[in-house]
């Protein structure tokens, strides 16, 4: 008896470990599920490439990281069921849920986890005569693509210096082609609001160097004050990209979001990958060690889902 008893327990145990993690809740569709993600030299979609391989490994699924313009269109296909997930900056995410900005009407999106910081890069050549927002007035500079985040940010923060956005020619490139274009000297600079190091500009960094330009700490109270007061003033260290001193700048909170009718299950679920599997995904995406259960659930003005509140409130029991 005993040994059939273990050898029972043994096939069990192997064939949950060929399916993962064990099983999945219900809600889970046969469909192939996507990830809004980004442009494919940015943290979104690593993150968001790293987190499907996860998801598709523990709970036998077919889910893929889709490339996106950003926080702005990845809200807008989370909303409408195009994509089951999706990332977006914190003020994007505010504005979404408020039907403001670059949303005609509220969305009916919600947080399933705060992930980590996003910093405002401006970047130029190191070889540019540019070294304040206001040498940008009547340059070739990419503030981002047509509904991305970047562009909300970038647009706050040169009305913030009295910087006339329309003086400036905007080409609106994603991050891959503000890069070659710098690297072309066909543009002068571009924003980029990112993880750090975003991969895609350190890449740049080794064979062009760069500078960042300075964002003055009074321009972020303003744009602070004017905007949910969804950002705060922090700084570039060091080293980063080689630059040689560190430079104060904009950082603005990240959040994996998910439509307000996803299964309770189904972002249980993504939260036991996300948090099982961070220090795995952090070897790729160094941004994924900053996920922490503490810091996770503070999304306001955008709610947490119903799913997300009940697995924080299962792992302090």
């Amino acid at each position: 008896m005993t040994r059939r008893l273990v050898a029972a327990a043994l096939v069990l145990v192997t064939a949950a470990l060929a399916t993962g993690c064990g099983g999945r809740s219900d809600g889970w569709g046969a469909e192939p599920t996507s990830i809004a993600g980004g442009g494919p030299d940015g943290v979104y979609f690593a993150y968001g490439t790293r987190l499907a391989e996860e998801l598709s490994a523990r709970f036998d699924l077919d889910v893929s990281a889709e490339q996106t313009a950003g926080s702005v269109d990845n809200l807008l296909r989370v909303a409408s069921g195009e994509s089951l997930l999706g990332f977006a900056q914190g003020d994007a995410a505010a504005d979404a849920v408020a039907g403001v900005g670059a949303f005609a009407e509220p969305l009916p999106v919600q947080a399933v986890a705060r992930l980590y910081d996003e910093y405002l890069h401006v970047v130029v050549r190191e070889d540019s005569d540019i070294d304040q927002l206001a040498d940008l007035t009547g340059r070739t500079v990419s503030l981002g693509a047509e509904n991305s985040g970047v562009n909300v940010i970038a647009s706050r923060v040169l009305d913030a210096a009295d910087v006339d956005v329309a003086s400036i020619d905007d080409p609106q490139l994603g991050l891959g082609d503000s890069i070659r274009a710098l690297e072309d000297s066909t543009i002068d600079g571009f924003f980029w609001v990112g993880g750090i190091p975003t991969p895609g500009i350190a890449e740049l960094a080794r064979t062009t160097p760069v500078r960042l330009l300075p964002i003055e700490q009074g321009w972020v109270a303003d744009v602070n004050e004017r905007y949910s007061h969804a950002y705060r003033q922090a700084d570039l260290p060091v080293g980063l990209y080689g630059i040689a001193e560190s430079e104060p700048t904009l950082a603005v909170p990240n959040y994996l979001v998910t439509a307000a009718d996803t299964p309770d299950g189904v972002v249980r679920d993504v939260l036991d990958a996300l948090f099982g599997a961070r220090t795995s995904i952090a070897h790729d995406v160094p941004v994924a060690a900053f996920l922490d259960r503490t810091q996770a659930i503070f999304t306001g003005p955008v709610p947490l889902h119903p799913g997300a509140v009940e697995y924080f409130r299962s792992q302090r029991d």
